[in-house]
């Protein structure tokens, strides 16, 4: 009798997660893309690519094994090479088909084409986030090009196209490219202004000396980067090889040792008299690259929510397969109240992640959706990728012991939850942000906020929040109480994102986050006879 227990030890385990359509399964996102007028077909058949068990098992190989760096050959030669490992090549060949790194700007999605790449990324992220990092930074860097016509039209064909190449040769004698970005130097961090990478010109381009601090993905085929010319700071495009062929003078120094987002190389490099050309105009570097940030946010946005999302089905599929004292986990109480409050959680904020690729969508058409889109952006960035720490921790709790085990994907999912609230700017910059874009435009400001409120009103009394978050924007206070402000704004367009999507928990949450007597730990809420119904809607049984 022992020996066959022995032999079926994993009896009462729950199985792998995988083969798992991430898409359908996944019906605030179904409602979402609905709301949207989106191809439901394409983007089913990109969740059952990304939730196949083959792919899952990719993101696990391209974390166990991490980027190395070989700055020199065996006699000398200067190399700066990074070299990944083939599971990490397959995810970026993967991610680049399904276009998520160009589809916004290439004319493939007529109807709604940032907010049709936004599901693709949120899937995406639920296979593996890392390797996101050169993806979204190649779709974010066309919007700085944007300000320099001719060279985007010079690299446009390569940077749009489907096919993955990883080989280092000169960018116009491969298939398809790669575009990075190195901004924050050691002594200023998130104050660019305070860069004192030199950029000296030498007719049709610059030469650029200095050094950057942090610039992930070191081989895409291109960087923007900030220097400081004689007009001040600028934003420039240095590619890996220079118009001879030959090798670029980058020189990277070191990958960063980081706690999580193991599969994507982050480097410290510096530049000696590298060849580079200007973007935008002269001393207009920050206002240059103002347009990629927004894009990059909302993408962090996006990813959060997505990581949010894997980490609950991964907790929704083990309790429904785990039994405890006779009954299966999903059915415990406590238990319930738990993944009810998580699930009720990622509702409202898949709701408001979309919303805002749907008024990032609509900006250059629609005054206020480009008031939304320039107020919300940072609030939402601060919300939902501040959130996703806790969501999952509180996800991998539901494994016990098991979640905390290097074997299961959950020791990994936590340690890459906190990046995206790092990433394109931290918290309190995010606050900052909001105060800037509520000082620079005023009354567009108070017209958004007040348009929120009707909207969320239709729900759960949201007034005298509303008026709070006035009160202390017009007050001497407003720097002090930044993050009041952000995730007050946050947390109303998140109930206003529910209403107009017709959410039969709009109510709940308004009460459960907004309510007098909110606790801070999901579990507390009363969520009623709700719960089933937000457990079916975060993983569909």
């Amino acid at each position: 009798m022992t020996s066959g227990l022995l032999e079926d030890a994993s009896f009462n385990q729950s199985p792998a997660f995988g083969d798992v359509d991430l898409f359908a399964a996944d019906r605030p996102l179904v409602d979402a893309a609905s709301r949207l007028g989106l191809d439901a077909k394409a983007l089913a058949a990109c969740g059952r690519d990304y939730g196949a068990a083959a792919t899952l098992d990719l993101g696990r190989v391209a974390n166990e094994v991490p980027p190395k760096l070989r700055t020199m050959d065996g006699k000398g030669n200067r190399l700066d090479l990074v070299e990944f490992h083939p599971a990490y090549h397959a995810l970026m060949a993967k991610s680049i088909g399904h276009g998520i790194h160009a589809s916004a700007h290439d004319g493939s999605e007529p109807q709604g084409p940032l907010a049709s790449r936004a599901v693709r990324l949120y899937l995406a992220t639920q296979a593996e986030s890392g390797h996101l990092c050169p993806i979204t930074m190649t779709h974010a860097c066309i919007g700085a090009l944007n300000a320099e016509p001719a060279l985007l039209e010079k690299w446009r064909p390569k940077i749009l196209s489907r096919h993955y190449d990883p080989r280092p040769l000169p960018w116009w004698e491969k298939t398809g490219v790669t575009l990075g970005m190195g901004m924050t130097e050691r002594q200023g961090g998130t104050d660019v202004r305070a860069n004192i990478t030199q950029a000296v010109a030498k007719g049709d381009h610059v030469e650029v000396t200095g050094h950057k601090w942090f610039m992930s993905a070191p081989m895409c085929d291109a960087f923007l980067v900030l220097a400081q010319a004689e007009g001040g700071l600028t934003c420039y495009l240095m590619p890996r090889h220079r118009p001879d062929g030959g090798q670029n003078a980058l020189r990277f120094q070191r990958l960063k040792d980081k706690l999580g987002n193991k599969s994507n190389a982050s480097s410290e490099v510096e530049f000696h008299a590298a060849w580079a050309e200007r973007v935008g105009a002269e001393g207009a570097g920050v206002r240059t690259i103002i347009e990629m940030v927004n894009l990059t946010r909302l993408d962090c946005a996006i990813a959060s929510a997505g990581q949010m999302r894997i980490a609950l089905s991964q907790a929704l599929h083990h309790i429904r397969n785990r039994s405890v004292f006779q009954r299966r986990l999903a059915d415990q109480p406590a238990m319930r109240a738990v993944a009810a409050d998580l699930a009720l959680e990622l509702e409202a904020q898949v709701a408001l992640v979309f919303r805002l690729a749907h008024a990032a969508d609509r900006a250059a058409s629609d005054p206020r959706e480009a008031a939304y889109a320039r107020l919300l952006t940072p609030a939402v960035k601060f919300l939902v990728c501040k959130s996703t720490p806790q969501v999952v921790y509180e996800s991998l709790e539901c494994l016990g012991g098991n979640g905390y085990t290097e074997d299961l994907p959950m020791a990994r999912y936590y340690r890459e939850a906190p990046l995206n609230a790092i990433w394109e700017g931290s918290g309190n910059v995010m606050a900052l942000d909001v105060l800037r874009a509520a000082g620079r435009h005023p009354e567009a400001a108070l017209d958004t906020l007040s348009r929120l409120v009707r909207t969320a009103t239709q729900a759960f009394n949201v007034a005298p929040l509303a008026q709070a978050l006035e009160r202390t924007l017009k007050s001497a206070d407003a720097e002090r109480r930044a993050r009041f402000l952000c995730e007050g704004l946050a947390r109303i367009a998140a109930l206003a994102a529910l209403v107009e999507a017709g959410s039969a928990f709009a109510a709940l949450y308004g009460e459960t986050r907004l309510g007098a007597g909110h606790f801070a730990q999901f579990g507390t809420a009363d969520l009623g006879l709700h719960e089933t119904a937000l457990m079916d809607r975060a993983l569909a049984a």
